[in-house]
């Protein structure tokens, strides 16, 4: 059955929504779009519109804004060397809180590193260790899930749970606040250290036709305290979605 995979990145995606549902097609293309909360003080949720491209080769694989090389791939197991696209960022611009305006800019960036899933009939264990390639926050993120996947005919659903682990110096880009920020704004200096995040995520699909697939993926996830206490955010947690429709050639 094709399916659109999303490995968007929350809360922490937007660091780091890593979601990925079941196995993809030789090749498939649609659209689709992403609603990530902000978790910002100020800031403006967003919305992504990113073109579903799915191919599942036999050495190399892409899903939208991932792609990996397989070092082990049967039937129950993959594990890949992976390169993802993270679109985590703070933007002054686009904050409405005037203090926050006179913050620096946090970019978007590249993460690289490895992903593995396992797959049996008491569920899915999916997990990936990924570091940032550009240097922007120098950060590291490990996510860790278990899936079980409820197949109804054409229709299926996948509820999940897991947690994000970011680094002091992933916290620390997009959540702290510098001494020299501090002095230009008026908000409190933070410099905080590594966290554990839990989310709960629910993916359905639904297969159109042998050719067409409609998939609907969210998530929320709570806020660690390292995340939370910081000046910068206003937000327990925060929800992602993504939707979308694929064609398999």
């Amino acid at each position: 059955m094709n399916q659109f995979k999303l490995k968007a990145l929350t809360a922490l995606f937007p660091c780091c929504l890593l979601v990925n549902t079941a196995h993809a097609a030789p090749l498939s293309l649609g659209a689709s779009v992403i609603y990530a909360e902000s978790p910002y003080r100020g800031g403006q949720d967003r919305y992504f519109p990113v073109p579903v491209i799915n191919y599942e080769g036999e050495n190399f694989w892409f899903h939208s804004l991932q792609g990996g090389y397989y070092l082990w791939k049967d039937p129950q197991n993959q594990l890949s060397l992976t390169l993802l696209g993270s679109p985590q960022q703070y933007d002054p611009d686009d904050n409405d809180a005037g203090d926050m305006k006179r913050l620096d800019k946090r970019h978007m960036t590249l993460m690289g590193g490895a992903t593995y899933r396992h797959t049996a009939d008491w569920g899915i264990v999916r997990t990936a260790l990924l570091g940032d390639l550009l240097n922007n926050s120098d950060g590291i993120i490990w996510d860790l899930t278990y899936l079980y996947r409820i197949e109804m005919g054409d229709f299926s659903l996948t509820p999940g749970i897991g947690a994000m682990w970011n680094s002091a110096n992933q916290n620390r880009y997009y959540y702290g606040v510098s001494g020299h920020e501090s002095a230009r704004t008026g908000i409190d200096r933070y410099h905080p250290d590594d966290s554990w995040s839990p989310y709960v995520e629910l993916s359905a699909s639904y297969q159109i036709s042998p050719q067409w697939n409609a998939s609907v993926v969210g998530r929320y996830t709570r806020f660690d305290s390292e995340i939370k206490n910081s000046p910068m955010i206003d937000k327990s947690g925060q929800s992602t979605l993504w939707a979308g429709v694929s064609y398999t050639f």
